[in-house]
């Protein structure tokens, strides 16, 4: 597996390159990563079975699209593939450490231009992605309340229901969500889609955003994210709002879409987030 992984980083950075040393690291619970070096380049390898190739292909097109906006620092992409039983994505190596409350404020401002630099017409994305290992619909949707509601509440219901976890009747609560959104049509932003504190860190005192599941939607869903599962510092939405100030309704439409990762939490690790989105949902309907 590994001569073919350095065969691979050779071709793409057109010079020779051979493993001398493979670290393991962190990956998350999806993932094996590695740090691979020959001594003097480094890479970052993330490794999966062989089936997994088109979550890292998906990704490596959301890292392209983030990293040409040139708003965000992410991980440049090197390559990606398979290998007889498994399949990888080699990316940039970014050394992660700390950050003060300036950097913070800076990974805010940078969202926002993110956000504020990159719109399209429509919400959605030309593929269907991966958010962790489910799939993610991405059609192509004119009304923001629509596309919500059917390709991220009610699949995640869908796949929930076939399960057995049932939250309710399906077109009854897309048809909530639709009116509670209804009102609401966003300019359709270049998302992260997946922005929670696992998903960032400091290298040389900035940030750095990975793992994306990127599509173009309303940037609230982003804001949303990152403070479902611990709050970001106070001073990265001061960044990010003197940029791009959140719109009236925001905190009402946050629990919506907070929903879509609560659910999708549900499939990927069960009952340990259960509850949280029943009593969510709750919340959204009697609203």
């Amino acid at each position: 597996m590994w001569p073919v992984i350095a065969s691979q980083i050779s071709e793409a950075i057109d010079a020779e390159f051979a493993i001398t040393e493979r670290k393991p690291l962190s990956g998350g619970e999806i993932n094996q990563a590695f740090r691979v070096s020959d001594g003097h380049r480094h890479f970052f390898v993330k490794l999966n079975d062989r089936a997994g190739v088109d979550m890292f292909r998906t990704e490596w097109t959301s890292l392209e699209h983030l990293l040409n906006t040139q708003t965000v620092k992410v991980p440049r992409p090197v390559c990606c593939g398979t290998t007889v039983s498994s399949s990888f994505l080699v990316l940039e190596y970014l050394a992660l450490g700390s950050a003060e409350e300036q950097d913070w404020h800076m990974l805010g401002r940078q969202l926002a231009h993110l956000h504020k630099g990159s719109s399209q017409p429509m919400y959605g994305w030309d593929e269907d992605n991966f958010i962790g290992t489910t799939v993610q619909p991405n059609a192509w949707h004119k009304k923001w309340a629509t596309f919500f509601a059917e390709q991220r509440i009610g699949w995640q219901l869908k796949l929930l229901e076939e399960k057995g976890q049932y939250f309710g009747d399906i077109e009854e609560i897309v048809g909530a969500i639709k009116n509670r959104l209804a009102s609401h049509q966003p300019r359709a932003c270049l998302l992260h889609g997946d922005l929670w504190r696992g998903n960032l860190g400091f290298s040389e005192r900035q940030g750095v955003l990975f793992d994306p599941a990127s599509y173009f939607g309303d940037r609230e869903t982003d804001i949303a994210m990152t403070e479902l599962f611990g709050q970001f510092p106070r001073v990265f939405y001061q960044g990010y709002d003197a940029v791009w100030p959140r719109e009236e309704g925001y905190r009402a439409r946050r629990e919506i879409y907070n929903l879509y990762h609560l659910l999708n939490h549900v499939n990927l690790f069960g009952n340990p987030y259960l509850q949280q989105a029943k009593t969510s949902l709750l919340r959204i309907i009697a609203s």
